[in-house]
């Protein structure tokens, strides 16, 4: 997992330089809003290949290894936003959620959720039979859980 949580620096890295590109040349050009929204989408996408190329390199051992790395790689998002706004540029708390607002046209919570799926989806793509393989009672790998709960065994 270390290797991951390290690879997430280079995701900030890339974010960092989306945002440099967005203020540097169609924020000038568009609302704060719509600079926000293609940013946002610009960065999915840069991010996702990435994110591709990490998965196909490093490719996780496991489904739950996969969602793990997404859960972690969300949550380090967030802990950094979150001190970003706070402790760094002391922003209230109402600013730094307010990017949270999809009924705003605030779509970042749409890119922590591409971030959480993205491995585990990546991985699920690049290794079909391992990641949604049904076992002998017919629950998908990923829910062990509830198959060893209503059978007896995973």
């Amino acid at each position: 997992m270390l290797h991951y949580i390290i690879v997430w620096f280079v995701l900030l890295a890339i974010a960092i330089g989306n945002g440099a590109l967005r203020q540097a040349t169609f924020a000038k050009r568009m609302s704060e809003l719509h600079a926000h929204q293609l940013s946002t989408v610009i960065g999915s996408v840069v991010i996702g290949a990435f994110i591709w190329f990490i998965i196909d390199k490093w490719p996780p051992s496991s489904n739950r290894e996969a969602i793990a790395i997404g859960v972690v790689w969300l949550c380090m998002t967030v802990v950094f936003e979150f001190f970003m706004g706070l402790v760094i540029k002391r922003q209230p708390m109402a600013e730094v959620v307010s990017d949270y607002n999809l009924s705003a046209g605030r779509v970042w919570i749409l890119f922590l959720i591409w971030l959480a799926l993205a491995p585990w989806l990546f991985f699920a793509l690049k290794q079909p039979n391992q990641a949604l393989q049904r076992n002998d009672h017919g629950c998908h790998a990923l829910c062990v859980r509830t198959c060893r709960a209503s059978h007896g065994r995973g």
